[in-house]
């Protein structure tokens, strides 16, 4: 085991500065078979989008039009759009033009604007956004130099109670003690479908008209005053791919988005590529509240389940290929595949994630494959993780929830995830702030096969689980003086390289 130098974690930032740099200056090297359609933003969505000239101008036009197999949509670089995007079978999504890579924001509009705000509670500082707003994650200031705490209470017998003390009513200024903490209001639909086996109503997510009001702590006086750029990350996807086959995402920066920034699903998503992206800041919005929640502080709790993955597949995939992006600041996951089967056969083939620079996630990447209810025919084959950079799982801004010992740079959690061709190889895992591997499956030879992967961790912090967990949980091995013998033994990693961090 090799000392983690000054000089040597300088040349670990100068490579990863020029990775960044390399995947943000990616070329343009789609192939459009079909028809080539154009969007600027100072396009006509009622031209016929054939050529720069007759351009068209909104996502909602992208999502509306009849494109084929074969087609591409394109996006002019140095432009910025706002919304979402219904993707469609086959179809390739792409910049260009020159500079830098189409920028395609979750929320309406920048809330860095004085009008939009008003002061709810002078003695404690808080204001209310004047419009009704989806759900938000967090709200990030000046493009990164700051961004939100969200306070999530849980909802209870028809009431906002604490979580910390369901007895507690959730009173918002008692609660917003921090400059730029954020709440966000909303019980006006209510469901009890899902409630985990509880009968009380919960506010409706699902609604479309799930739109409440957003409130903000800001010590300094009106949000849109000090700021100049505030971005809202809303209950949003923003590429919808479902089981879309075929549908290729290319050199287009992606960011501010509550859901996920690539979502597919279902019973098998084919052909899904993501290549030469920069995604940045997703997630965090609430998925549903419901029942107790086993993690917070310990069950009993009212449960706040919240997203999500920069790029997710939840189902079925085959030829699912993430290469050569940059992905940060993510919720949950950078990447992922996973599915839990309830029954049903699900496969997961031919998966590569590769040359990716991953820093801040919770997860960097994460998978599982959780057999229930009698399903044992499911099975992943052909997974490979290789070349990518992962850093600093754990320390972003995800770790505001409420879980905070589940991350790691590789995350496979603990269920049956039955594998076969799975390798993890020339990776970099660079620092994390609980495990950096979490790779478990019931059986011993459906764990990956490892090498040539370096490993750099803080001395005293994890390396994480590896092995078969039929009969109980692999041990959670340290990373101490012993760490390289480790990483050979048990994680079966004998061409590693281990750096230590005193």
């Amino acid at each position: 085991m090799q000392t983690a130098t000054k000089e040597f974690l300088t040349k670990l930032d100068e490579l990863c500065e020029k990775r960044k740099q390399e995947i943000r200056s990616a070329p343009d090297e789609l192939e459009i078979k079909g028809t080539a359609y154009y969007v600027s933003r100072d396009g006509d969505d009622n031209g016929d989008g054939l050529t720069p000239e007759t351009a068209w101008r909104t996502l909602d036009k992208v999502s509306s039009a009849e494109l084929l197999p074969g087609d591409g949509v394109l996006f002019r670089r140095g432009d910025l759009f706002r919304g979402s995007v219904a993707t469609k079978d086959g179809v390739s999504y792409g910049a260009w033009g020159t500079g830098d890579k189409p920028k395609l924001y979750g929320w309406d509009k920048d809330l860095a604007d004085p009008a939009l705000w008003y002061e709810a509670d002078s003695e404690h500082h808080i204001w209310k956004l004047n419009d009704t707003i989806l759900d938000v994650g967090t709200l990030v200031f000046n493009h990164g130099q700051a961004h939100s705490i969200k306070l999530i209470p849980s909802y209870i017998d028809g009431h906002f109670v604490c979580r910390n003390d369901e007895s507690k009513l959730f009173e918002m200024s008692h609660e917003m003690t921090t400059d730029l903490d954020i709440y966000w209001h909303f019980d006006s639909i209510l469901t009890t479908i899902p409630s985990k086996g509880k009968d009380f109503p919960i506010p409706d997510m699902l609604s479309p008209n799930s739109r409440g009001e957003l409130y903000l702590r800001c010590d300094k006086g009106n949000p849109g005053e000090v700021f100049d750029s505030i971005e809202a990350l809303t209950r949003r996807s923003m590429f919808g791919v479902g089981m879309n086959a075929n549908v290729c995402i290319d050199n287009l920066c992606i960011k501010y988005v509550g859901l996920h920034a690539v979502a597919a699903g279902g019973e098998c998503s084919r052909g899904l590529h993501v290549t030469n992206c920069e995604i940045g800041w997703i997630g965090g919005t609430i998925q549903h509240y419901f029942g107790t929640d086993p993690n917070f502080p310990r069950g009993g709790r009212g449960m706040v389940t919240r997203f999500g993955n920069g790029i997710e597949i939840y189902g079925g995939c085959d030829d699912y290929l993430v290469s050569n992006c940059y992905v940060y600041q993510v919720y949950d996951a950078g990447m992922s595949h996973q599915i839990t089967t309830h029954g049903k056969k699900r496969t997961m083939t031919n998966v590569t994630y590769r040359d990716n620079l991953v820093e801040r996630c919770v997860y960097s990447i994460e998978y599982f494959l959780e057999m229930n209810k009698g399903d044992t025919e499911s099975y992943m084959d052909g997974i490979e993780m290789c070349g990518n950079i992962l850093r600093e799982s754990g320390y972003g801004w995800g770790q505001q929830r409420h879980n905070t010992d589940t991350p790691a740079h590789i995350k496979g959690w603990s269920y049956t995830n039955k594998a076969r061709n799975y390798t993890i190889h020339d990776n970099i895992f660079d620092r994390a702030a609980y495990r950096m591997l979490h790779l478990v499956a019931e059986e011993q030879e459906s764990c990956p096969a490892m090498y040539a992967n370096t490993y750099v961790q803080h001395l005293g912090n994890m390396i994480g689980q590896y092995g078969a967990n039929a009969e109980k949980e692999p041990d959670i091995e340290i990373f101490d003086e012993r760490a390289e013998e480790k990483i050979a033994s048990v994680f079966k990693d004998k061409e590693a390289k281990v750096y230590a961090i005193g």
